[in-house]
C-alpha cells in the first residue's frame, strides 16, 4: 500500500510518536507507491490470468563480468509453481556488493509468465516505499500494477529488494504490542521542546539498536545503490540483456540510481510519480506538506457537493474545523476501545491514506462522521490499515522496518539541529498550515541511526541510457509534480508525461492518454516527441 509517512508522522502535538524521521522519506518522498494498493487494500484484491502451475530453469545472460560477479549474475533461477498458478524463484545476492566473496543474502522472486505465451522479455516491477513488497504486488494485485497488453507481452517479475518482506529482511520487533508503542505511543512534552527531543531521539536509538539486534550486518547494506546493483543482478540471471522496468514512487528512484549506475544497460524504464534525488530532505516535507493539504482541499471541495458529507459550509470552514480536531487530540487524545489512544500522528495517518487515491475519499467521509462523535474507531482501522496491521494486532510485512531502515542509510541527516528544525517548524506552519505542523521535526527521525548516510542529494542524469519516461500527477499529495518535472529534466534522456488529476501515480489508474503513452512505449519503442499533456 502507498504509504506517505510511518510511524513517525511529525506532528505539533505532544502526541507525535518518539520516533518521527521525514514524513516525505518516511512513506513519502520515498513512499509510496504500492501506490496502488490503496484502493486495492480496502478493497480485496483483484483478480488475475493464472499461468500454468510447473517448474522451469532461467537462462541468463551470457554477458561477461569479473569472475567474481560470475555465481550472481550466471545463476539459474529455479522457478516453481506458487501462489495460484505463479512462478516463484529466489536469487542470491552478495551481502556487501565490495565484497562479493562474502556473506550472501536472498532475493524472493514471483513471475506471472506472459499470458500470449510469447514474451518480450521481463518487466521487474517496484511499488515504492522504500520497502513495499513487489512480490505481493505482482501476487495479489498484477492487474493493478500492470495492464492486459503488457501482461501479454512480458513476463511480469515483482521482487522484494533486499532487507523487504520475503528476501533477506530487516527485523526490529517480534513482539506486535511493542512495535505498537513506537509506532502510537504518546511522546512526553511539546514538540520541539528539549523534552520531546530527548525523549525522541532516545526513542528513535532503541529502535536502530533493536533493527541492528534482530538484523544483523544486513542493516548496514539496505541502501538503494545496492538495491540497484541487484537490479542488474536480476536482469542478468533473468536472462535480459537489457532491464525493462517500472517503478512507482519510491520505485522511480530505484528505477534512475539503476539507469545512472548501468545507463548502458538500460531497455524501457517507466518511472511514476517520481521522486526528485536533488532536493533537500526540508524542501521534501515542505512540497509534500503543500501537496497533502491540496489534495485534502480537493476532497474538502468535492465532499461539500455530496449528501452525507461529515462538513458543512466552505472549504476554509472545513479546514478550520479540521485544525480544532488536532488541537482536541492535542490536548485531549481518544482513547480507543483496545486501550491504544489517538492523538495527532496517528490522526494524521489516518487522513493522508486515504489521499493517495481519489476513489478512497469516502473513507474520509466515514472518518469525519467517527471522530468528530467521539470514536477512534475509524482512524484505527485506516492507520492499521496503512501500517498492516490486522485486527488482532499482528503486522503483516516489515515495511515500516524497512522503510526506516532504508531512508536512514540513502541519505545524511542535514537537519537534526534543533534550532534548525525550530525554524523550519515556523515555516511549514506558514506554508502548509494545516498539514505543515503535523509533519516539522522530522530530522529527529535518524539521529542515531546504527549506520551513517551517505547519499549526497544530488541530480541524477544517468548519461548514456536509453529513453526513460517520467510520469508525474499534478495533484499527487505524495510525490508531488514539481519532483516528476525535476526528474523529468535532470535525466539526459527523461520523457515527461502529464496527467492533469488527483491521486498517487497515474498509469493504469488514470485514462487512455497516460495508458496508451506507457504501453506504447513498452510495446512498440514509442517515445513520446513531445508530453501529451494527458
Amino acid at each position: 500500500m502507498s504509504r506517505a509517512s510511518t510511524a513517525s508522522n511529525p506532528s505539533t502535538a505532544s502526541d507525535r510518536p518518539a520516533h518521527s524521521p521525514r514524513v516525505a522519506r518516511r512513506r513519502g518522498l520515498a513512499v509510496v507507491a504500492l501506490a496502488a494498493a490503496l484502493a486495492v487494500g480496502l478493497s480485496g484484491c483483484v483478480q488475475w490470468f493464472l499461468p500454468p502451475q510447473g517448474s522451469r530453469t532461467s537462462t541468463p545472460s551470457d554477458e561477461k563480468v569479473d569472475a567474481a560477479l560470475k555465481p550472481y549474475y550466471q545463476q539459474k533461477l529455479a522457478w516453481k509453481g506458487c501462489s495460484d498458478g505463479m512462478q516463484c524463484a529466489t536469487a542470491k545476492a552478495p551481502l556487501d556488493w565490495a565484497d562479493p566473496s562474502g556473506e550472501t543474502i536472498d532475493l524472493a522472486l514471483i513471475r506471472q509468465p506472459a499470458t500470449s505465451g510469447t514474451a518480450k522479455g521481463s518487466l521487474l516491477i517496484n511499488p515504492g516505499g522504500p520497502g513495499g513488497s513487489g512480490y505481493d504486488f505482482v501476487r495479489d494485485s498484477v492487474d493493478y500494477a500492470t495492464s492486459k497488453k503488457l501482461q501479454a507481452s512480458y513476463d511480469i517479475v515483482g521482487f522484494d529488494p533486499r532487507g523487504v518482506g520475503h528476501s533477506s529482511a530487516v527485523s526490529c520487533y517480534t513482539d506486535p504490542k511493542a512495535f505498537d508503542d513506537y509506532i502510537y505511543g504518546i511522546t512526553p512534552g511539546v514538540p520541539g521542546s528539549a523534552e520531546w527531543l530527548a525523549a525522541a531521539e532516545k526513542s528513535n536509538q532503541q529502535f536502530g539498536q533493536d533493527c541492528l539486534k534482530g538484523t544483523g550486518e544486513l542493516l548496514g547494506h539496505v541502501d538503494t545503490v545496492s538495491a540497484a546493483r541487484d537490479l542488474d543482478m536480476l536482469r542478468a540471471a533473468l536472462g535480459d540483456k537489457k532491464l525493462n522496468y517500472l517503478g512507482y514512487s519510491y520505485g522511480t528512484f530505484l528505477g534512475a540510481t539503476y539507469a545512472d549506475l548501468f545507463p548502458k544497460k538500460t531497455g524501457h524504464l517507466v518511472l511514476d510519480g517520481a521522486l526528485d534525488p536533488a532536493t533537500s530532505d526540508f524542501d521534501v516535507t515542505l512540497t509534500q506538506a503543500k501537496g497533502f493539504e491540496s489534495a485534502f482541499r480537493a476532497y474538502l471541495k468535492d465532499c461539500l457537493t455530496r449528501k452525507g458529507c461529515p462538513f458543512a459550509g466552505t472549504v476554509d470552514d472545513s479546514v478550520a474545523e479540521v485544525e480544532q480536531l488536532f488541537a482536541s487530540v492535542q490536548a485531549s487524545p481518544i482513547r480507543n476501545s483496545d486501550g491504544r489512544e489517538l492523538g495527532t500522528s496517528a490522526l494524521f495517518t489516518a487522513i493522508i491514506y486515504p489521499l493517495y487515491s481519489k476513489e478512497s475519499w469516502p473513507y474520509l467521509d466515514q472518518l469525519f462522521a467517527d471522530v468528530f462523535s467521539g470514536s477512534a474507531e475509524i482512524a484505527f482501522k485506516l492507520a492499521d490499515a496503512y501500517y498492516s496491521r490486522d485486527d488482532k494486532g499482528d503486522y503483516a510485512d516489515n515495511s515500516t522496518e524497512a522503510f526506516i531502515s532504508i531512508n536512514c542509510l540513502d541519505y545524511k541527516n542535514d537537519d537534526a539541529d534543533p534550532a534548525t528544525m525550530r525554524q523550519q517548524a515556523v515555516t511549514l506552519a506558514a506554508e502548509a498550515p494545516l498539514f505543515g505542523p503535523q509533519m516539522a521535526y522530522g530530522g529527529v527521525g535518524c539521529v542515531g541511526w546504527p549506520f551513517q548516510g551517505t547519499r549526497d542529494r544530488v541530480a541524477i542524469s544517468a548519461d548514456g541510457s536509453a529513453p526513460i519516461i517520467v510520469v508525474g500527477t499534478t495533484n499527487d499529495p505524495a510525490t508531488p509534480y514539481v519532483w516528476a518535472q525535476a526528474m523529468a529534466k535532470q535525466l539526459q534522456n527523461g520523457h515527461l508525461v502529464t496527467y492533469h488529476g488527483e491521486g498517487h501515480t497515474a498509469y493504469n489508474k488514470s485514462n487512455s492518454c497516460v495508458n496508451d503513452a506507457v504501453d506504447g512505449f513498452f510495446l512498440d519503442d514509442e517515445v513520446p516527441t513531445r508530453d501529451p499533456d494527458c
